[in-house]
């Protein structure tokens, strides 16, 4: 469960290269944890591009951006390179670090109630700090409003 203002929850993850992520590697940079559903699926190709677009933005404002999902490094890998993304990927087959971070819930899908991720976005501080979050997305225009929120924060 995400609670703001709190420490946020250590996790440990392969990336699309299947080397092990710690959220502690980024301990002194700012860290916005996006949580998406599936690879290659409109909305999810249309997050993970307008996160890679704006990533140099992000470095601008010392800032890493992760993306998680169920999906295996190798389908990780192939979205990557499809896409021409340049974001880190991670990859969370047990949903355990979902869980941890409310993205594995109940949901509405086309009028049924499912467990399943929902997007959603988490934006940690430089001292590994929960600051802000995005309980429920939708994939057009986050990424922007993502660093909106990470440029007002930092000058507080």
């Amino acid at each position: 469960m995400i609670t703001l203002g709190a420490r946020a929850s250590a996790f440990s993850l392969q990336n699309e290269n299947e080397e092990i992520v710690c959220l502690s590697h980024f301990l002194g940079s700012w860290v916005v944890l996006y949580f998406y559903p599936k690879d290659d699926t409109p909305g999810c190709t249309t997050e993970a591009r307008e996160f890679s677009h704006e990533l140099k933005k992000f470095s601008e404002l010392n800032s890493v951006v992760l993306g998680c999902s169920p999906d295996e490094p190798q389908k990780h890998r192939a979205f990557i390179k499809k896409h021409k993304l340049r974001i880190g990927l991670l990859s969370d087959p047990k949903r355990t670090v979902m869980k941890k971070y409310g993205a594995w819930r109940e949901k509405n899908l086309y009028g049924k109630k499912v467990i399943g991720v929902v997007r959603s976005t988490v934006l940690i501080d430089d001292k590994g700090i929960v600051v802000y979050h995005w309980r429920s997305v939708k994939s057009l225009g986050h990424a922007e409003k993502v660093q909106k929120t990470l440029k007002t924060l930092q000058m507080k």
